[in-house]
């Protein structure tokens, strides 16, 4: 079984071509996803996952998406291979994306002045230390 789920940011819009001959398009574009512990710094760190995207779902990535939004992808991981302008081989490690989730908007929290959401009543937020984490 071949199966990627990622949750992250855009980090930068995508880039949406056409396959020359039969006019296939194809989205490209990364998200940065959060690792979920601290490194020895004590700063959390990323991984930056390429996403290849076909056909119509791919021009309305390249529509809708943008830039710092949040989107979720499933796909399939490939790794595939080309020779560089120097002659060299390079590869790629990407996700072919079966569906895009166009999650939120750019830069964070949903509401209008960029803070938190409001915690509904009767709720009060859990503050926790990562170090009080059995694991």
């Amino acid at each position: 079984m071949n199966c990627s789920v990622v949750i992250g940011r855009l980090t930068r819009d995508p880039e949406l071509r056409y396959i020359p001959g039969n006019g296939k398009a194809v989205a490209t574009f990364t998200v940065a996803v959060n690792r979920p512990f601290k490194n020895r710094e004590g700063q959390y760190e990323a991984d930056f996952i390429r996403i290849q995207v076909w056909g119509a779902l791919a021009e309305n990535c390249a529509k809708y998406l943008i830039k710092g939004q949040q989107a979720g992808v499933k796909g399939r991981l490939q790794t595939r291979s080309y020779d560089n302008s120097q002659g060299a081989k390079q590869y790629i490690t990407e996700i072919v994306a079966e569906s895009v989730d166009f999650l939120g908007k750019p830069g964070g929290y949903e509401g209008t002045n960029g803070s938190q959401p409001e915690i509904p009543g009767g709720y009060e937020p859990v503050n926790f230390d990562d170090d009080d984490i059995p694991f």
